[in-house]
Formats: structure tokens, C-alpha cells, sequence
């Protein structure tokens, strides 16, 4: 099987992943589900002329026998089709490669079920945004959104630092530069410091990983630039005790007291099975406020949940999975298991 086909199938099939691994079949996963392409496993030999078919794609010219051992993070552009996403690495001595579709236009954010509250972020000029939730929910594709609604309504200088670059935005009424790790820059660390001198307005990071790429971020949202981020967390109070607890010990009341003034707004998302088979998102969203400031500052952010059960413009993550239910989108089942506290969640929908 070809490369080319191999990718159109998966695209004709409204795939988000392909997978080519050996032992096993070409596949690709779509609304949640993996689909075999056909039912002949993979040999070592076709995923290595697979993997130099995809490094050939993205104009890395190895040779047969010079192909990297060590995991590449790229992405490639195909004509006609999209984006890639591509990750190769090795498993069991054979090489593997995962494959995220991108599309080339980005979609509506109104058709992804991106609400009205999580746009409205895009308005703001400083600050930190963070969207937050497990892999592959499209946490990316939320930013991406916030980022084209900036482009199209204010001018300003936009840069983007990801690994790899996902979506491909235009010049709108913003200057766009888009960075990738590896190719553009050697890491986040090395492009923030960088992007400080590159009189950006906006700052799109595609995710903070370590205290130090955090504690830049906070510098720029110090200074006036509007930073936005991803971290693989559930929930506002769990993604500011993450951020807190990066920290040393003897630096986490200084971050705390920080970070109550530069965040701007958490937003977390669930992709949930609807009851026709589709995939569509659930958000929590907070927005800061003096009480919520107040309670960062005073180690209280366990109780952030009971501001976003009534505060304007916020709500919990279970609140918004039983408004979808009373509405007949979801199960009462996928309610309780995307719940994050599944027995109040039984007893609510009861």
C-alpha cells in the first residue's frame, strides 16, 4: 500500500490519527473509534519504506540505512488533503508512525461547539489563557480558533511557538509568524526568550512544560502580551496547583501571588460520544475575578469550584456534561464516566 493512499482513505474518512505499525494493519482512528484500511498486517521492511515515504514527504532526504533511530516530532503539508502531524519512532526494533490530520482550513468555531464565553478570550491584550484537558481533544484547534478571531478583528504581531506547527494561518489584520521546535528554534525555552524581543502582542505556546518555560510566560503576561497555552490537566484548580507544584518549595508563595495577577482564564474540554456517534466538546471555563485571585493567593483553590457554580460567564465541567444530557446528547453513562465527580454526577441525572 502507498503512501498517498494510505492518507487520502484516512482523510475521505474524517480520520484525526493514522497509524502505521508493524504486526499490525494500517489503521486510523475516527470519532473515537480505530478502523483497519485493510486486513493485511505490516511487515517490518513495508513500515520502514512507509516511515522513508513520510521523511521524503516533509523534505528530510535520508538515506535507507541513515534513517534516525531516536523519536521526530514534524509535520508535513500534502496538496489537496492537509496537514500532518507526524511522530516517528521505534517499537520492537521496527520503526512506527503516528500520524495527526490537520486540516488546511480551519474549521468554524461556532460548528466545533466552541462556545461563545471560550471566543470571547480573544479580546484580551494581556494575560495568560490556558486551555487545558487530555491528548487529542483538540485543545490546539480551540487555540487555533481564539488565534484567527485575533487575526481578523485587531491588529498586531502574533507569534506562535508549537511542536510541530499545526494549523497554517494567514497574514489577517496581524503579522503571523509561526515557529516549530527543531526546525525554527532549538526549544520553548530558547523561542519565549526570543519572541520577548519580537515586539509580539500576542504569544501562542504550545505547551508549558517545565517551571521555567512557565515562569518566562509569566514575565511576558507581566510586560503586555496576551500568552496562550496548554497543559494536560482536568479542571482549573488542578491545572494552578500543577503550575504551583513545578515550583520549588521556597518560590511557590511568590508564584501563587504572581499567577493570581497574570492568569486571565483556565478553559478545560472533554470530547464526549454523542447518542448518533458523532464526538462533540464539553468545557469548564473560568475567568478571573477578585475572589478567585484571592483564593490562588491564599491556598484555597480547592474551593475555585463552588465560584464557577454560580459566578457570570463560568461554569464547572459537570454542569455543562448535565446540561448536554437533559438536552438527549449524551448517555447517562458517558455523563457519569466523563464526570469529574462521577457519584454527585449518578445522583444528579438519578
Amino acid at each position: 500500500m502507498e503512501l498517498q493512499e494510505i492518507l487520502k482513505t484516512a482523510v475521505d474518512n474524517s480520520a484525526s490519527d493514522i497509524f502505521i505499525i508493524s504486526g499490525a494493519a494500517v489503521s486510523y482512528k475516527a470519532k473515537g473509534k480505530v478502523f483497519r484500511i485493510d486486513d493485511t498486517p505490516m511487515t517490518p521492511a513495508e513500515t520502514r519504506r512507509l516511515v522513508n515515504d513520510i521523511y521524503k514527504m516533509a523534505d528530510f532526504n535520508f538515506a535507507e540505512d541513515e534513517m534516525p533511530d531516536k523519536e521526530m516530532d514534524f509535520s508535513v503539508s500534502v496538496k489537496g488533503m492537509g496537514r500532518f502531524r507526524a511522530n516517528i519512532y521505534k517499537q520492537r526494533g521496527s520503526f512506527a508512525a503516528v500520524l495527526r490530520y490537520v486540516p488546511f482550513v480551519l474549521p468554524d468555531a461556532e460548528t466545533l461547539g466552541i462556545p461563545e464565553a471560550v471566543m470571547k478570550l480573544s479580546k484580551g491584550k494581556s494575560g495568560i489563557v490556558l486551555v487545558t484537558g487530555p491528548a487529542g481533544i483538540g485543545k490546539s484547534t480551540t487555540l487555533s480558533c481564539i488565534i484567527d478571531k485575533i487575526n481578523n478583528e485587531r491588529s498586531g504581531h502574533i507569534i506562535t511557538i508549537e511542536d510541530p506547527i499545526e494549523f497554517l494561518h494567514k497574514h489577517g489584520k496581524c503579522i503571523i509568524s509561526q515557529r516549530e521546535i527543531n526546525i525554527d528554534t532549538e526549544s520553548y525555552i530558547d523561542a519565549l526568550r526570543a519572541a520577548l524581543r519580537q515586539s509580539p502582542d500576542v504569544i501562542l505556546l504550545g505547551e508549558m512544560r517545565d517551571y521555567e518555560t512557565i515562569s518566562i510566560a509569566m514575565t511576558a503576561a507581566e510586560t503586555g502580551q496576551l500568552v496562550l497555552s496548554t497543559l494536560h490537566t482536568l479542571g482549573a484548580a488542578n491545572t494552578i496547583d500543577r503550575i504551583i507544584d513545578v515550583f520549588p518549595i521556597n518560590q511557590q508563595h511568590q508564584i501563587r501571588i504572581q499567577l493570581s495577577m497574570v492568569l486571565s482564564a483556565v478553559v478545560s474540554q472533554q470530547l464526549l460520544p454523542t447518542v448518533d456517534g458523532r464526538l462533540v466538546p464539553a468545557f469548564e471555563i473560568m475567568t478571573m475575578n477578585s475572589a478567585i485571585r484571592t483564593l490562588i493567593r491564599d491556598e484555597k483553590t480547592h474551593q475555585i469550584d463552588t465560584i464557577l457554580q454560580s459566578a457570570p460567564g463560568m461554569q464547572t465541567m459537570d454542569n455543562c456534561i448535565l446540561k448536554m444530557f437533559k438536552e438527549g446528547t449524551i448517555t447517562a453513562e458517558t455523563a457519569v464516566n466523563f464526570a469529574y465527580n462521577p457519584e454527585i454526577m449518578q445522583k444528579r441525572i438519578g
